[in-house]
């Protein structure tokens, strides 16, 4: 299991349940805005699933759409962005998608910072914000939609010369957390588990395109069974009320 440490957050980048019969481990690409939110859901479905071992890795779910193509060997792609899971399955790569969660945005700051990370454009124009973090907008679907709420601000341009890119959004919230940035447009269920180091508000869904969040298992699943039940309980009541408590949107039943 590796991990990044920013701070005093630690970013896990694999977590490995255990199984009760060896080889059968579903390996699952998540996009990070699921780190927390996911690793409690584990922690629920093994224990209705003590057979089934889950390896998580999570990341940009642009970069893990390329290693997908390149024959990654994933069961599981649970994506920030249904454009990837759609192109998958046109290119015949998998099957059975669905709509898990809509991700939501957050503007945050530092816990010890003096702006109010409500007030969007003062934030953002304050002599004190040099670096703004977002993820990188060329495949991270949250940065495309912070970049999107810029616009819609009116702010785009003099914002731009600030902005800091993460290779995920997991990576721009921890630039606003060790004080890399000052500010940052990330995703708000990293923002509540920020464990209080991070102040945040939510940004208004109305002021970027919805983030609708989509998985679908890969057809060169090794462990389809596995995969199937995991997403069943992604899915069914437990893991709804999870990622509803870590502040995504759900999809209708």
């Amino acid at each position: 299991m590796s991990l990044l440490r920013s701070g005093a957050w630690l970013v896990f980048l694999t977590v490995v349940t255990p199984a009760l019969t060896s080889g059968q481990t579903v390996r699952v690409a998540a996009a990070s805005d699921l780190r927390f939110a996911f690793d409690e859901i584990l922690t629920s479905f093994r224990v209705s699933n003590p057979g089934v071992a889950v390896e998580a890795s999570f990341g940009s779910s642009g970069n893990f759409f390329a290693q997908i193509q390149e024959g990654a060997p994933y069961d599981l792609f649970l994506s920030a962005d249904r454009e990837y899971v759609h192109r998958l399955v046109m290119a015949g790569q998998g099957e059975a998608p669905f709509s898990y969660a809509t991700g939501r945005l957050a503007l945050v700051v530092g816990e010890d910072s003096s702006l109010d990370p409500s007030q969007f454009k003062t934030v953002l124009f304050s002599p004190a914000v040099h670096r703004v973090a977002i993820a990188n907008p060329a495949h991270a679907p949250y940065g495309r939609a912070a970049v999107a709420a810029l616009r819609s601000w009116g702010v785009y341009d003099r914002v731009a010369p600030h902005l800091v890119f993460g290779d995920s959004v997991s990576q721009a919230t921890q630039f606003v957390d060790s004080g890399a940035a000052q500010a940052g447009i990330v995703a708000l269920s990293l923002a509540r588990s920020s464990g209080g180091r991070l102040r945040f508000s939510e940004i208004p869904e109305t002021e970027h395109p919805k983030i609708e969040q989509a998985g679908l298992i890969l057809k060169r699943a090794r462990f389809p069974g596995g995969a199937r039940a995991l997403r069943d309980f992604l899915l069914g009541e437990a893991g709804r009320r999870v990622l509803e408590r870590h502040g995504f949107g759900l999809p209708p039943r």
